[in-house]
């Protein structure tokens, strides 16, 4: 039966993790599965992998064949160098404490180039962080100064509001002193134009007092003028009457 070490899909969408595990080759991708491996997350920079270094050795010695992706994971963690180690000491090129020593040295150089990437990545992380907040504390920046030049605007507005209110003020309270003013000193005028009229009116009072008068000696003496024309007029019969009287 072919057997291969492939992984199985699992996790949510866009957020996968897989299952190292040994399967059979006919069976589906998410299928049954003779034994689990190991985790891997390629979702994280680096990836992480947990695997079970001994099994998965065990596996390669059984014949087990890995896919693509198993293969370059089994790589990263040195699985198939130690396979690799394990068939020179098989074949007599050299012994286990020497293929234990170059394993370990290749171990620890490995080590030290994911520490270096990981460093790096961090380092990066931390550079871009810094920029990240030196654009925002610039952006901060400009906003205060952008503020406080509009308070600034908004201020002299207001000082210019509040002298112009004032001069405004100013000159309300001058128009209004200089009309109590002027009516202080039309009240005097007024009041000897008042007294004028009255004055006139007294000085009219005789007068009219006089041509009142006039008119009744003017009647007075129309009343003699009046009889002796009555009797002028009366004179002719009166002579008639004597001259019938006489005949």
């Amino acid at each position: 039966m072919p057997v291969k070490i492939r992984l199985q899909r699992q996790g949510r969408k866009f957020q996968s993790i897989y299952s190292i595990v040994v399967a059979d080759s006919r069976a589906p991708r998410d299928g049954k599965f003779i034994e689990s491996l190991g985790k891997y997350n390629p979702n994280t920079n680096p990836a992480t992998i947990v695997l079970d270094f001994n099994r998965a050795l065990e596996w390669l010695q059984k014949g087990a064949q890995p896919t693509d992706t198993c293969r370059a994971i089994l790589s990263y963690k040195g699985v198939l160098y130690k396979k690799h180690l394990l068939e020179g000491v098989k074949k007599g090129a050299f012994d286990e404490a020497e293929a234990e020593k170059r394993f370990q040295s290749w171990m620890t150089e490995k080590e030290q180039k994911i520490q270096a990437k990981r460093d790096r990545i961090k380092q990066s992380k931390e550079k871009l962080q810094k920029s990240r907040l030196e654009v925002e504390a610039k952006v901060k920046e400009d906003r205060a100064a952008e503020i406080a030049k509009k308070r600034s605007e908004l201020l002299e507005a207001e000082r210019e509001e509040t002298a112009q209110s004032e001069t405004e003020a100013a000159a309300v309270e001058e128009a209004r002193t200089e009309v109590t003013e002027e009516t202080k000193v039309e009240e005097p005028a007024a009041e000897a134009k008042a007294e004028e009229p009255a004055a006139e009116a007294k000085a009219e009072e005789p007068a009219a007092e006089t041509k009142t008068e006039e008119p009744t000696a003017e009647t007075d003496t129309e009343e003699p003028a009046a009889e002796a024309e009555t009797e002028e007029v009366e004179s002719p019969k009166d002579k008639e009457a004597q001259e019938k009287e006489g005949k």
